[in-house]
């Protein structure tokens, strides 16, 4: 079981790292179409983190700050996938606003469940 949850967060880790390297050649671009080119349906969500969320480049607290989204934020939901949990939640959510980066799930409201990346 040990090696099978590695490979699928070093899975997560890497289409993490691809899709950052995507969408950052296309920063801004919050239209819903993905790094793959192809147009892809996005999720509403509000930030509800007191303080703020920090957006990361993968889906663990460990990896880099991109920036900060304030409580009350809209953000714009590309996909979700699991990674470290945060309060007991293991989704993640992959934004659009601006930069491609991780939000926590436990720390974004959203009234339909996004689909899976």
């Amino acid at each position: 079981m040990e090696l099978r949850s590695t490979l699928i967060r070093a899975g997560v880790l890497a289409a993490a790292a691809a899709l950052t390297a995507a969408g950052t050649a296309a920063a801004g671009d919050d239209d819903g179409y993905g790094p793959d080119g192809h147009r892809h349906r996005t999720y509403e969500g509000r930030v509800t983190a007191h303080g703020g969320l920090l957006l990361r480049d993968a889906p663990h607290r460990g990896s880099a700050v991109l920036r900060v989204a304030e409580r009350g934020e809209i953000v714009h939901i590309f996909c979700r996938a699991e990674g470290e949990r945060v309060d007991g939640d293991k989704h993640w959510y992959l934004l659009t606003d601006g930069t491609w980066a991780w939000g926590s799930a436990q720390h974004i409201d959203t009234h339909e469940r996004p689909r899976r990346c």
